[in-house]
């Protein structure tokens, strides 16, 4: 019958220093709960009963093992070394997460200041009774101009001359006997014609009020009065309402 004094094999002390090893490596990488910031004192506390735990671990790791041949020197800074490069990570991945929350907050301020604002875009704008604001852009090339406007199906109401000077104009909302069109959306477009032919479509531009900013899927999109959507990166200009 074995000794029970009789010291470790190599065998079981090298087993030994890699159940440690593994040990370390799972308690560093468990969950640590929900984190607010980079101000939380949770990570920390984790860690240190972590580092805490990896003493008592190294500790027994040096008593048991065999003093005929000892465990070396070098394994114990791997050791080291595996448990500061996890910490560090852990402290990387914690600072990180306070900083993507931040700025998301950030964010979230920016386009609430935003509403409130009238967009000038190209999508279509919100007929109430009063008259829009147009400011058509007329293609160089052409001798003729026509001012489209269709409404929320695509289908065409009107159909107005445009003088080749361009310049702003104020769209009433009548048709040819006076009578005022449905309120709802419509669309502007600007047809060109050069000797009886079509050149290009031209898109006019309005001033809508943004009622809601979005952030989709890394990108933002204005719910403009009427609710008609732009993405931000289409809007031209941005001003206060009068």
């Amino acid at each position: 019958m074995a000794d029970s004094t009789t010291p470790l094999s190599t065998a079981s002390t090298s087993a030994a220093a890699q159940n440690a090893r593994a040990q370390i490596s799972q308690n560093t990488n468990q969950p640590t709960g929900p984190n607010t910031g980079p101000n939380t004192g949770q990570p920390k506390s984790v860690i240190g009963s972590d580092f805490q735990t990896f003493l008592e671990m190294l500790t027994t790791q040096m008593q048991n093992q065999d003093p005929l041949n000892p465990i070396d020197s070098s394994d114990y800074a791997v050791q080291l070394a595996t448990f500061s490069s996890v910490e560090q990570q852990v402290l990387t991945n914690d600072l990180l997460t306070g900083l993507l929350a931040n700025v998301s907050a950030s964010g979230v301020t920016q386009l609430a200041a935003l509403v409130g604002m009238e967009a000038r875009s190209t999508a279509p704008a919100r007929f109430d009774g009063a008259p829009l604001s147009l400011t058509p852009e007329i293609d160089r090339r052409a001798d003729a101009a026509w001012l489209v406007v269709t409404d929320e199906t695509g289908a065409e109401v009107q159909r107005h001359a445009l003088a080749l000077t361009g310049g702003t104009l104020d769209w009433a909302g009548v048709d040819d006997t006076g009578t005022p069109l449905p309120a709802g959306l419509y669309g502007f477009t600007v047809e060109n014609f050069a000797s009886g032919k079509p050149i290009s479509d031209t898109p006019v531009a309005t001033y809508s009020e943004v009622i809601e900013a979005q952030n989709l899927n890394g990108g933002t999109r204005l719910v403009l009065q009427g609710g008609a959507t732009v993405a931000a990166d289409e809007v031209l200009a941005l001003r206060r309402p009068d």
